[in-house]
């Protein structure tokens, strides 16, 4: 897929992107280079693989990173039951090298999101969320799929995908990553978005919005996230929450009290919330552009 093909398809998609993330996506798409994103927490890292699986018309296959991952739970595992009940049944009938030979193929194996994604007879996009949250050892053991787009399993051998996966990593950054998986990645870095985005992000998702409300909560929003009180920042996905919660109340204009009513939709701890009314979130602020929708001076039509 061209850059301009796939430009298409994510306007299609609603999706707001810069020049470099569609230069980055459309490259890394055509070399078959796993993507590496990082960013804050909230920014829309995940919502990439989201919307190439969209823009491609792929399954999107998700393996969410915790510590402890392992293989059992990343790549495979055997159905011990199932071997089991094939013992009980069959070791009259065949000899012992048989009967092991036979409880280590495909029949008994069980595909966990790696091993599904590379064997997968249509192309997928594969997730592997949060990477920096998953231990050293395991990102270790990616590095063969990531750079031979293979894996080895013990009993079987080496499995050789059948289609190539679009893989993007993300990482809040928890902890450093590897060199050695650096260099089998592209990269991006993500930021929260600007004022001109977050309003563009707002228009996009919810363009039955009121755009004067939209404004001030945009503002709102980038007045909470500047602020070294808040220790949680507001995501992207908390600022369309916020605004959704607004709009089905039948709010029109983000008062004080508006923003202490609904506040539990954009803050989400309580020291968080408790600071809130030692901050200036007011949004009133004349822009003097034709929507008057108070975007504190970056209206961008």
């Amino acid at each position: 897929m061209n850059l301009d093909l796939l430009k298409q398809k994510m306007d299609q998609a609603h999706y707001i992107y810069d020049d470099t993330l569609a230069v980055t996506l459309s490259v890394a798409l055509q070399l078959g280079r796993p993507l590496l994103i990082e960013g804050a927490a909230g920014v829309g890292k995940t919502e990439v693989a989201k919307v190439m699986a969209q823009a491609l018309d792929r399954e999107l296959v998700r393996l969410q990173c915790y510590e402890g991952l392992d293989e059992s739970k990343a790549l495979y595992e055997w159905n011990y039951q199932k071997q089991l009940l094939s013992i009980q049944v069959n070791r009259e009938s065949l000899d012992r090298d048989q009967l092991t030979k036979s409880l280590f193929s495909d029949e008994y194996l069980l595909e966990r999101p790696l091993l599904q994604s590379i064997r997968s007879d249509k192309p997928v996009v594969l997730l592997i969320d949060e990477i920096d949250k998953a231990d050293e050892e395991f990102e270790a053991f990616l590095l063969e799929l990531l750079s031979e787009m293979q894996v080895t399993i013990p009993e079987v051998g080496t499995i050789r995908a059948k289609t190539i996966p679009f893989v993007v990593l993300t990482s809040n950054r928890a902890r450093p990553l590897s060199e050695a998986l650096r260099r089998r990645c592209a990269y991006l870095y993500i930021q929260y978005p600007d004022l001109d985005k977050e309003l563009a992000i707002l228009r996009a998702k919810l363009p039955h919005v009121d755009d004067r409300l939209a404004g001030q909560v945009a503002v709102a929003v980038q007045k909470l996230r500047a602020s070294e009180a808040i220790l949680k920042k507001p995501s992207i996905a908390e600022t369309l929450d916020w605004v959704a919660a607004l709009d089905a109340l039948g709010i029109r204009e983000l008062t004080p009290d508006a923003l202490r009513q609904t506040a539990g939709f954009v803050l989400k701890n309580s020291e968080d919330l408790a600071v809130l009314d030692t901050l200036d979130t007011s949004s009133d602020h004349n822009c003097g552009c034709s929507h008057d929708h108070g975007c504190g001076g970056h209206c961008h039509g």
